[in-house]
């Protein structure tokens, strides 16, 4: 029986034309399967996405030729043409129809158009492409089998520990605390969580530390440095989502001064609230972020401390996961999460997540 795959694609250029990259993301049964990127040179944003569109339809079809595919996308352009109802008068955009015609038989193709917002995935993909000026995939959904193999093999994966920081006053209350100017301390509670979890990062024995550098991570990431003799490296990679003008509100201040904009970040990790930043944009640098602890220190023990934010992008990334499951995930003050990654591969796995045992 032929299988059926979902594929969203995406590209973009800083110009128009200007440098240009795609990002392509392959579903099997609501599993991912694959993420392609790549950076194309200097091209319009159209021929990134038809790049986007031949890449995800030649990867599919070196899977199974006689797959069925659903094809959505947020250019209309591309959507339209594919589907025949808009002529294609530009040479140029003809001969990148025919080699997405040619990549998978076009009666196994159907294409749909749907919004931005629900193409942030394939979107943050092309953006890593773009600022990486690289291209790359990944395989997401690997067989059990293989996975165990790996995490029994003599092969070292880099560890990282990541540790959320200790009880703040806005904590408790439940008011948003990002990168913002109020960079609030640690509580007396906050101080004595510290404490416990340096005591339990000590026994696993860590290599390095890095901390993002607002104070509730330093504070956090000095009790560990105490513990265990090594120094602190900040960086900013790390730290909080910026909430902009929300920083130090509740959530129920939020709703009621800006309920159309609360409802739109709640609905989608592409909305950004005023003058702050979008999960989709926290994605991206932790996602750089990861690979730079790999690059810098493969086969060593990582700890990072950070925030709620930024610990959970790190889980919905290593898991291959949508980008709205950030959503369904939460940390707790001084929780150890704890991320496996192959530095031969870049393969990712989730190894522990919002671990409190050493908190009770």
């Amino acid at each position: 029986m032929a299988r059926h795959f979902l594929l969203t694609a995406d590209g973009g250029s800083r110009g128009n034309p200007g440098p240009a990259g795609y990002g392509t993301v392959i579903t099997e049964n609501g599993t991912i399967i694959a993420e392609l990127y790549d950076f194309i040179g200097i091209a319009t944003n159209n021929v990134a996405e038809y790049s986007g569109l031949i890449a995800g339809l030649t990867a599919i079809n070196a899977i199974d030729p006689t797959a069925t595919i659903d094809v959505k996308m947020d250019s209309k352009l591309v959507v339209e043409q594919m589907s025949g109802r808009w002529q294609i008068k530009h040479a140029d955009m003809r001969s990148l129809a025919q080699d997405a015609r040619a990549a998978h038989s076009p009666a196994l193709v159907t294409y749909t158009w749907i919004p931005r917002d629900e193409n942030s995935h394939a979107d943050r993909l092309a953006n890593k492409a773009l600022d990486q000026k690289s291209g790359g995939g990944e395989i997401i959904a690997i067989q059990k089998n293989y996975l165990t193999q790996r995490l029994l093999s003599k092969e070292s994966s880099t560890t990282i520990f990541l540790i959320r920081h200790g009880e703040t006053p806005l904590t408790p209350l439940k008011k948003f605390s990002g990168d913002g100017p109020l960079n609030p301390e640690l509580t007396e509670q906050g101080l004595a969580q510290a404490e416990l979890v340096a005591k339990a990062v000590a026994e696993l024995k860590p290599d390095v530390i890095i901390a993002s550098p607002l104070n509730r991570t330093k504070q956090t990431a000095e009790a560990i440095s105490r513990a265990t003799g090594l120094p602190v490296n900040y960086d900013e990679s790390w730290l909080e989502c910026s909430f902009g003008i929300w920083d130090g509100m509740s959530i129920d201040e939020v709703m009621e001064r800006y309920p159309a904009d609360y409802h739109a970040w709640i609905c989608s990790t592409g909305f950004a609230p005023p003058q702050g930043e979008s999960y989709n944009s926290v994605a991206v640098r932790i996602d750089e972020a990861l690979e730079q602890i790999v690059a810098m220190y493969p086969d060593q023990r990582v700890v990072v401390v950070s925030h709620n934010g930024t610990i959970k992008t790190a889980a919905m990334l290593a898991i291959g996961g949508p980008s709205d499951s950030i959503f369904h995930i939460d940390i707790s003050p001084c929780s150890i999460t704890t991320l496996s990654i192959w530095p031969s591969d870049g393969l990712r796995a989730l190894r522990g997540l919002n671990e409190q045992a050493h908190l009770r």
